[in-house]
């Protein structure tokens, strides 16, 4: 069963059919040929879209979309401008910090990208910045937007591997800002080369300064309002969502005045669509799954793992290869159905915390969303600046031996996910 399904998967991958579409016609196969009933497929799918936790994905997509159209992002842009621009390569730095930011609410990479993009990736050019250095920055700073809570990615994750999502978002900050932080110092190395050529700008006052935060205050409080929630015991992370476009849509309508009430269905359509490729993925992914459990695959591919050496630290590298080679190739949403039935039995064996195993997962995944030859993050890079994908291809690769720096530390050093959960006492 286990050479049928995942034969036909990529099989089908390869031919160009769609990856949710090709996980499910690979497990309605296998069904038909290993005498289950296809009554099997609805049921198993309703079962797994049917938890109240899940419903956090398209609330947080929504939130994501509300605050984007109520210009969030671009006064978080000019907050991080008028303290950061007039460093040398501020601009890169903006981009990053930017990203964390925006990150923090939407919760999706390809998101941060659209949204930062657009205005960072023409800004940068004004300034002398390489068009295709600038895309490359951006597709690479759209992976911190997986990483930093709140996290769709580590909504599916945690329902999977049954652990605390609260506590998934808690340790998701600081390896978050460590990919930060890489980024941003690989791209100061990078401008040094060329900067006499780089436009500085001039030093805002604080008049400027505090005019620009007063104007972003209510972008800022928005993350401070979803995890302040979650970590204060007030709400759920699915509650917390709800909350984010309750607060989304009144700052909007309200505060910024931004958002049209013509413009709500547009908005609304947006964010549906958005929700459903997710839901789609997982709907289809959780029969893969299911097959990969009942058929005892997962077991047994999880024991020739743990046969190929006892070594902890070698596991965790294997762990890593492949994650990293399948974030290049498919989405988060269906590598957690596929891997982690697998991966979880092999890292509970071996003494990982699986919250670690949630965090260094996750950064595999975000790194391979802005990894040749198909990460998502790039495409998007690329159809705002109009570069083409080869060229940032090559400019990004810096990026990642960064972001696989910063991989290898988290992976490696389980405080740096554990210690801020376990500070706040999150279980």
């Amino acid at each position: 069963m286990g050479w049928i399904l995942f034969g036909l998967f990529f099989l089908f991958l390869f031919i160009g059919i769609p990856i949710s579409v090709s996980l499910g016609i690979a497990a309605i196969v296998s069904l038909c040929l290993f005498g289950f009933p296809l009554t099997m497929f609805p049921a198993v799918m309703y079962a797994s879209l049917g938890k109240f936790t899940l419903l956090a994905i398209p609330f947080f997509v929504l939130a994501g979309v509300i605050m984007e159209y109520a210009g969030i992002s671009k006064r978080l842009v000019r907050l991080a401008n008028v303290f950061l621009g007039h460093i040398t390569g501020g601009l890169a730095i903006v981009t990053v910090v930017v990203s964390c930011f925006f990150a923090a609410i939407s919760g999706s990479g390809p998101a941060t990208v659209a949204a930062i993009g657009t205005i960072l990736i023409p800004a940068m050019v004004d300034s002398g910045y390489d068009k295709g250095f600038s895309s490359a920055l951006m597709a690479a700073s759209g992976n911190v937007g997986i990483i930093i809570p709140p996290s769709i990615a580590f909504v599916v994750f945690g329902v999977l591997a049954e652990v605390s999502i609260g506590r998934l978002f808690m340790a998701g900050i600081v390896p978050g800002f460590i990919l930060g932080l890489a980024l941003i110092i690989v791209s100061i190395i990078l401008l040094r080369k060329n900067k006499g050529s780089l436009k500085r700008q001039p030093k805002s006052s604080w008049p400027d300064k505090w005019s620009a935060l007063k104007d972003a205050f209510w972008g800022l409080m928005a993350p401070i309002i979803i995890l302040g929630g979650i970590y204060g015991g007030f709400v759920t992370p699915t509650e917390a969502a709800g909350v984010a476009v309750v607060y989304g849509l009144f700052v909007g309508f309200f505060i910024y005045r931004e958002i049209k009430l013509r413009e709500l269905w547009k908005l609304l359509v947006d964010a549906s669509v958005g929700s459903a490729v997710v839901m789609f993925i997982i709907a289809f992914a959780s029969v893969f799954a299911w097959l990969l459990t009942t058929g005892h695959i997962a077991s047994s591919m999880a024991e020739k793992l743990l046969s190929l050496t006892e070594n902890k630290y070698i596991l965790l590298l294997i762990m890593n290869v492949i994650f990293l080679i399948a974030g290049c190739f498919i989405d988060a949403a269906s590598a957690y159905f596929i891997f982690v039935p697998i991966m979880l039995p092999v890292i509970l064996e071996i003494g990982v915390d699986p919250i670690v195993f949630g965090v260094f997962m996750t950064m595999n995944l975000a790194i391979g969303m802005a990894t040749p030859p198909i990460g998502l993050d790039i495409f998007v890079a690329s159809s705002i600046s109009k570069v083409p994908l080869k060229d940032i291809s090559i400019k990004v690769i810096p990026f990642i031996i960064a972001s696989l720096v910063a991989l290898g530390l988290v992976t490696y050093i389980p405080a740096l996910s554990l210690w801020l959960p376990d500070l706040m006492g999150m279980k």
